[in-house]
Order: C-alpha cells, then sequence, then structure tokens
C-alpha cells in the first residue's frame, strides 16, 4: 500500500497540466515530440520572419523620414535586393515544408 501511494504521489502527476503553465505538456508519444518539434521550428523561422521584417520597416522610416528628405525624389533602386527579397520567401516555406511531409509521412506509416 505504502509503495502504491508513493507511485501515485510521485510519478502520476509528472505529466499533468499545471495552473498558468507555458508550453505544453511532455510529450507521450515520438508523433507528438515530432509535432512539437515542428511547432518549434515554425515558431522559430516566424520570429526571425518577424525580425527581419521590423528591422527593414525601422530603417525604412528612418532614412525617409520627413524633416531629412520633405520631398521623395530618391528613389532606391538595386537589383541583388530585389532578387534577395524573391528567393527568401520561396526558401522559407521550403524550410517549414520538408519537416512539415517528414513527420506527415511517418504519421501516416504508423496508421
Amino acid at each position: 500500500m505504502i509503495v502504491l501511494s508513493w507511485l501515485f504521489l510521485t510519478i502520476a502527476p509528472c505529466d499533468a497540466a499545471e495552473p498558468w503553465q507555458l508550453g505544453s505538456q511532455d510529450a507521450g508519444t515520438p508523433m507528438m515530440q515530432g509535432i512539437m518539434d515542428l511547432h518549434h521550428d515554425i515558431f522559430f523561422f516566424l520570429i526571425l520572419i518577424l525580425v527581419f521584417v521590423s528591422r527593414i520597416l525601422v530603417c525604412a522610416l528612418w532614412h525617409f523620414h520627413l524633416k531629412k528628405n520633405p520631398i521623395p525624389q530618391r528613389i532606391v533602386h538595386g537589383t541583388t535586393i530585389e532578387i534577395l527579397r524573391t528567393i527568401f520567401p520561396s526558401i522559407i516555406p521550403m524550410f517549414i515544408a520538408i519537416p512539415s511531409f517528414i513527420l506527415l509521412h511517418s504519421i501516416d506509416e504508423r496508421s
């Protein structure tokens, strides 16, 4: 009886949700661990895009300020930046899609 009560009090609540818990519970299966890893990977790319776009927006607001340049005559043309702005948005979904397809394939094999 003592062993059973010890087991119930120490091991059973380990994966239970706690009040005001941030994040998910621990994964119980390899599938759930893969889903959580995919979530973390996608969130990393989301933060990376957010920081990059915010930096570009702040730089544009800083360089094209009304007091510095009241008449916007200076137009910035750059072939390099246009190529990068075209290629990077197509590469980022590939980095998200490859682990997603691998996870979907592993889930389909188990079902």
